[in-house]
């Protein structure tokens, strides 16, 4: 997550860790958080220099908190894998409206979690739907994730449809565009279109694979990552993390190339319960995919 939330994920990750090993305190008041899961949370017991083997999920949300909402649902949720080992990685996206058993709170869309009970519920939400052990929680605003798309130049994504919406702000022609963070967002946030929530899930997926395409087409060298992380530093706090540990994540993150990288979204069918608008997981295919994602972060049948 480092380019931009857009760096929601894997650059933000990485390149958090990185400046932390300047012995410097990320804000209090930062818009993005990183955050390990205490249950979770890595020993890094098989790290070797400049190597971790283990593979850790780590989970990305975009929150749609801002002042006047009135409460906090999360508008983007995806289930990072990443395998240093073999050096591939695997973003599962989850639609927002997936009806799920959220625990101690009983049905409810899977979003309606962060605002019962923050990360640590969510995190719990996610790991039961999915059926891995998330080890570390990002979070995002809206305004967050539009300020580091900026500070980082913007980021080049390939728009695959003509998209005209009002709601969203979405106003794009097919083919490659370079966005700011307001046109990022509102490319995440346009649901429609074809498929819906479903595309759109999807969508914010291949954000976060463009902005890491980008962060490494910049260099990937030690210097060249610190030199871009004054924007993170600025903009990324971190909550049970040590700067070791942050260094030797980022440092996994950012090996992995981005055409090792694949997006898949959730096996899922738009419908409803009651009269709300939802989507469900459409079984056998969901638990498959997921069983064929816990084991390793690497879809081998998908």
């Amino acid at each position: 997550m480092t380019r931009a939330l857009v760096a929601l994920l894997a650059v933000a990750v990485g390149a958090a860790g990185i400046y932390a090993i300047g012995a410097r305190q990320a804000h209090d008041h930062a818009p993005i958080t990183l955050e390990a899961v205490p249950a979770n949370h890595l020993a890094f017991a098989s790290y070797q220099p400049g190597t971790w083997k283990r593979t850790v999920f780590i989970l990305a949300l975009g929150s749609d908190e801002r002042a006047g909402l009135g409460g906090a649902r999360t508008d983007a949720i995806h289930v990072i894998g990443l395998n240093p080992a073999l050096g591939r990685a695997t973003f599962i996206d989850i639609p927002r409206d997936t009806w799920v058993d959220i625990p101690g709170h009983g049905q409810g869309r899977i979003n309606e979690a962060y605002g019962d009970g923050g990360v640590a519920l969510t995190a719990q939400t996610v790991s039961q739907l999915v059926g891995v052990p998330i080890s570390y929680v990002l979070v995002t605003t809206f305004a967050g994730f539009t300020k580091m798309v900026d500070g980082i130049g913007g980021v080049n994504v390939d728009v695959p449809y003509l998209m005209s919406d009002p709601n969203s702000g979405a106003a794009f022609n097919p083919g490659l565009q370079h966005m700011n963070g307001a046109q990022a967002l509102s490319f995440s946030r346009d649901r429609h279109i074809p498929d819906g929530d479903l595309a759109r899930t999807g969508h914010q997926g291949q954000l976060i694979i463009h902005a890491l395409t980008d962060l490494r087409a910049k260099g990937t060298t030690l210097t060249d990552i610190v030199r871009d992380l004054d924007v993170l530093y600025r903009n990324v706090r971190t909550i049970g993390i040590s700067p070791t540990d942050l260094f030797r994540l980022a440092q996994t993150a950012l090996a992995i190339r981005p055409e090792n990288i694949r997006n898949y979204t959730m096996p899922a069918a738009l419908g409803f319960k009651g009269a709300a608008s939802v989507v469900f997981v459409r079984q056998p295919d969901a638990s498959s995919v997921f069983a064929d994602f816990a084991d390793d972060a690497v879809l081998q049948t998908h």
